[in-house]
């Protein structure tokens, strides 16, 4: 294996994309949008009878008032976290602030939230690792950004926190969270749009997320820690997804930190 060959690879995935390559030249790789092929759900379903557990609706939150120059100046990653629990208000606010919805349209193809998409297509699930969280269950849940609620997947027990501490390839901290945040991507949402030269678009916006968490932790006197040294196969078994139309991209574990 030529590993300064796969770096050049790599390099040439961050550049925009070269319409003139010459192995490109005699593909069609036409979006699928403009085939007239109907959108991806831009939500993932779930159950009739699924369980879903009310959060505190946007306009009713009262915490995260800090002024935005303070959540910058003070924005760092945190590895260390107090064994105190965050509340289910705390949580609501920093799952609205990662992907909350402003205004969805009413033909099914987009949605506008707090974060910037290419195409608004928002290719992202929300999955939480719950461990200290003021009236939830330890286990695993998703966030539903339509209703703005949380979808109850699996309870957790006391093996939860060396599992995720191994996905993670030791990294105790995570483990030690209150929360952790997994951003799994359903590449097909933009690939929908933007065919292969979406993937890019993909990468770039999970940053966006994670930032806007990074941000919504210093509001509230919490702290997180963007990880992107995981193992892809543990960890998309654990939130359940199938490593292909769905896989984990990035995750961040949060909790309170001493101020």
């Amino acid at each position: 294996m030529d590993i300064d060959k796969i770096i050049i690879q790599n390099r040439e995935f961050l550049k925009s994309f070269d319409f003139d390559a010459p192995e490109w030249k005699d593909i069609k790789w036409e979006p699928d949008q403009r085939k007239g092929v109907d959108p991806p759900p831009r939500q993932k379903p779930y159950p009739e009878d699924a369980e879903l557990i009310d959060l505190i609706m946007p306009k009713d939150l009262t915490v995260g008032q800090i002024p935005l120059i303070d959540a910058i100046r003070g924005r760092q990653s945190h590895r260390k976290f107090k064994d105190a629990f965050l509340t289910l208000e705390e949580l609501s606010f920093l799952v609205w602030s990662t992907q909350g919805i402003k205004e969805i349209d009413g033909d099914g193809v987009w949605t506008k939230r707090t974060v910037p998409s290419g195409g608004a297509r928002h290719p992202f699930v929300t999955y939480l690792i719950v461990g200290r969280v003021e009236g939830l269950k330890t286990g695993l849940y998703r966030y539903v950004p339509f209703e703005h609620k949380l979808l109850f997947l699996k309870e957790g027990d006391s093996e939860l926190p060396s599992q995720v501490t191994k996905a993670c390839f030791g990294q105790e901290f995570v483990g030690n969270s209150a929360v952790v945040f997994v951003w799994a991507t359903i590449p097909y949402r933009t690939e929908w749009r933007y065919s292969l030269t979406g993937h890019k678009d993909i990468a770039i916006e999970a940053g966006h997320v994670c930032q806007n968490l990074y941000l919504a932790c210093e509001a509230i006197g919490a702290g997180t820690c963007a990880i992107a040294a995981y193992d892809q196969k543990i960890m998309d078994q654990l939130i359940g997804v199938d490593g292909v139309d769905e896989f984990t991209i990035y995750l961040s574990p949060v909790g309170k930190v001493s101020t």
